[in-house]
């Protein structure tokens, strides 16, 4: 009879730190369940040496923003160019070693411009030289300079590297014909082989960009803009002065970014707004192929 009024005095108390002593874990918060019976006094409250967390599950505590829509729409697009650009560079660091037949920059002027760019463009440096390494020991692709006639008649020249030719090709026409373009001859005429060194124009006015483009001993300087709508300016350059115009450029205090051998239009075409738009399309579909290293035109916008 003791014993059974000791076990009825002992299962209330038990069961009243079970309440309080009972918890879940959810994504990391310790969750304290809500007890229903307020007649009940808890002797050991846990939460006077272990505080629990509240957490609101309803939808309308919920807060304001989507974190992973920003990252799916924004970031997502951005890691996807940045990733298509470095593949670029991969090729084209492929095409320097095999036509320079070194895979040293300081024997290879062109593998050296590419390095260049690559840097400009904050590829790692780790990646830079694996491509370099792994150049000779890839497959041997073929590389080919395709010239075609878009929207409104401006004229473009794709260089392409790829490993199958055939594939390359229907693919390179299909787009053209999707986009109102078509493959055409004599349009590398109307382009020329130069050096541009590439240099920031943020706080240099056209006058200040011409008096440096003149005592650095460069043809020609034009205004653009990169993909962060940052102000940049381009010296022309004849092939064999590159290395002499970016280092008058550093000389004259000029934060050059890039050096390299272009091909640029001595023939330019203005394009009204809505033919400036399609051939726009055009270059952005083609740059997304990746079997293109590159694409020049000679777009101008209509004033």
């Amino acid at each position: 009879m003791g014993w059974r009024v000791v076990l009825r005095g002992f299962l209330p108390l038990c069961l009243r730190r079970l309440a309080c002593l009972t918890t879940n874990n959810y994504m990391g918060a310790r969750i304290r369940p809500v007890r229903t019976d307020l007649t009940v006094t808890c002797r050991y409250p846990l939460w006077t040496t272990h505080p629990v967390r509240t957490l609101h599950l309803c939808p309308n505590l919920c807060a304001g923003h989507n974190k992973w829509s920003k990252v799916k729409n924004i970031k997502g697009p951005k890691d996807a160019a940045r990733s298509r650009m470095f593949m670029k560079f991969g090729m084209m660091i492929r095409i320097a070693v095999k036509e320079g037949r070194s895979s040293n920059p300081e024997f290879n002027l062109a593998l050296a411009n590419v390095v260049e760019q690559c840097r400009g463009k904050n590829m790692p440096k780790a990646s830079i030289e694996a491509a370099i390494k792994g150049a000779e020991k890839s497959k041997a692709g073929t590389q080919h300079m395709y010239e075609a006639r878009g929207p409104g008649g401006c004229m473009l020249l794709i260089d392409m590297l790829t490993d199958n030719n055939t594939r390359s090709h229907q693919e390179l026409k299909h787009l053209l014909n999707k986009h109102g373009a078509a493959l055409c001859d004599g349009v590398r005429h109307n382009f020329s082989r130069k050096g541009v060194v590439v240099a920031q124009g943020q706080g240099v006015s056209s006058e200040r960009a011409l008096e440096l483009a003149i005592e650095a001993g460069a043809e020609d300087v034009q205004e653009t803009e990169d993909e962060d709508d940052k102000s940049l300016l381009q010296f022309v350059c004849d092939m064999t002065e590159l290395k002499k115009v970016r280092t008058s450029l550093e000389e004259l205090g000029v934060r050059t970014v890039s050096a390299s051998l272009e091909f640029v239009s001595h023939k330019p075409t203005q394009l009204p707004q809505a033919q400036l738009e399609a051939a726009l399309s055009l270059i952005e579909a083609l740059s997304d192929c990746l079997d293109v290293v590159r694409v020049w035109d000679n777009i101008q916008a209509h004033d």
